[in-house]
């Protein structure tokens, strides 16, 4: 296939991983981007193997490695009295077993390094203020339209654009559901044994209707905290919603004495909540030949498996590749589909399904001997750079 001219609408993770492995592979690519300026939010995010072998094939690894924390061992503890239900080994045996680490890093520092990887290029661009309100093929090619109404043309549309996506309306005009989850997050400093202690053997205190993460960021400084609740009345969603730290007091009160630790670490003018919001798996993931979604455009989902993340860097990929396969774009774009339908499917009706066996009833937890989760059930072994397209 000659070079193509493609649009990706959304600078996040996926949009910005499929970017650079686009240009990468000699496309021009125009990335639009609704913010004002780049940046991520302060939070972290998870990247199992499966994810970091994605960003092995596209040489930045080590620089995510480095910025990031590689994790020893998790933890699945109880609610109430913390004893361990559960651990995981990580660290060298994850990449001895899968060929690649497992990572957390804080979004604000994996989103700076693809900026950086993007710009070296020198095959795309970013326009920003510029959200994506509409996408649709055409003939030979695709339009995307802006906010202020700007169309613009290209060989293919790809929406990258989140769960909001402005682009899946051309495919699905319903709104995303309420999933019937809450979440509270914050990041404090690791000081003190204690916190020491938990940042070193990150995990969940797991407990009915609830649960609470924590797992370190850079160089083990910072601790990113992340509660969850099964919580009906309030359902605004966003990243950047100012949260009460006495109502996320009141929903683990009775929880162990480290669940009190981490709570008494907050401050309270950096608590924020949101409502997990989601899409039900669409019937194709291309219109005409021309536009196709991706990440969480496609394929929204819970976070009880920690892949959401992980499923649109893997999309990015699969998708550069199936650019490299295919004789044009509509054989591209149909490559890219049926390739990661499939997966992402499964991992969508799985991670609704984590909610459930991780916030199980009493009973069920004092039983608890062994978890399905991301790699038990066979995800880590994926590797995007060498899946059939």
């Amino acid at each position: 296939m000659r070079p193509q001219h493609l649009i990706v609408a959304g600078a996040g993770i996926g949009g910005l991983t499929a970017a650079i492995a686009l240009a990468r592979a000699g496309h021009t690519v125009e990335v639009l981007e609704q913010a004002p300026a780049l940046g991520e939010i302060g939070a972290g995010v998870t990247l199992a193997p499966n994810a970091m072998r994605v960003y092995h094939h596209l040489g930045l690894a080590e620089a995510i490695t480095t910025a990031g924390v590689e994790p020893q061992r998790q933890r699945v503890q109880h609610w109430a009295d913390g004893r361990d239900l559960v651990a995981f080994e990580r660290g060298q045996k994850v990449r001895d077993l899968y060929g690649a680490p497992y990572v957390y890093i804080h979004r604000a520092d994996l989103h700076a390094i693809l900026v950086e990887a993007l710009e070296a290029t020198g095959r795309a661009t970013v326009r920003l203020s510029s959200p994506c309100v509409a996408a649709e093929p055409t003939v030979d090619g695709a339009t995307a339209t802006l906010a202020d109404g700007t169309v613009l043309t290209a060989d293919a549309v790809i929406g990258a654009d989140g769960v909001k996506s402005g682009v899946r309306k051309g495919f699905d005009p319903g709104e995303p559901h309420f999933t019937g989850h809450v979440v509270w997050r914050a990041i404090v400093p690791v000081e003190g044994e204690l916190l020491e202690d938990l940042a070193h053997f990150p995990g969940i205190h797991i407990g009915p209707g609830r649960m609470a993460v924590r797992y370190p960021l850079r160089n083990s400084t910072l601790l990113n905290l992340v509660f969850f609740a099964r919580q009906e009345g309030w359902a605004e969603e966003g990243w950047t919603i100012r949260a009460d730290l006495a109502d996320l007091r009141k929903t683990f009160e009775g929880w162990s004495s480290d669940v009190q630790a981490l709570l008494d670490t907050i401050d309270p003018a950096a608590l924020y909540k949101w409502a997990v919001f989601a899409r039900q798996p669409l019937t194709s993931w291309v219109r005409g030949g021309r536009v196709a979604l991706l990440g969480d455009a496609a394929h929204a989902m819970t976070p009880f498996l920690g892949q959401g993340a992980a499923a649109a860097i893997e999309d990015a990929l699969v998708l550069a590749r199936a650019f490299e396969a295919a004789s044009d774009v509509p054989e591209a774009l149909a490559r890219y589909e049926a390739a990661r339908k499939e997966r992402c499917g499964f991992i969508q009706v799985e991670s609704n399904l984590n909610a459930d066996r991780l916030e199980g009833d009493e009973a069920h937890l004092y039983g608890m001997t062994q978890i399905k989760n991301e790699e038990t059930l066979g995800l880590f072994a994926y590797d995007a750079g060498t899946v059939e397209v």
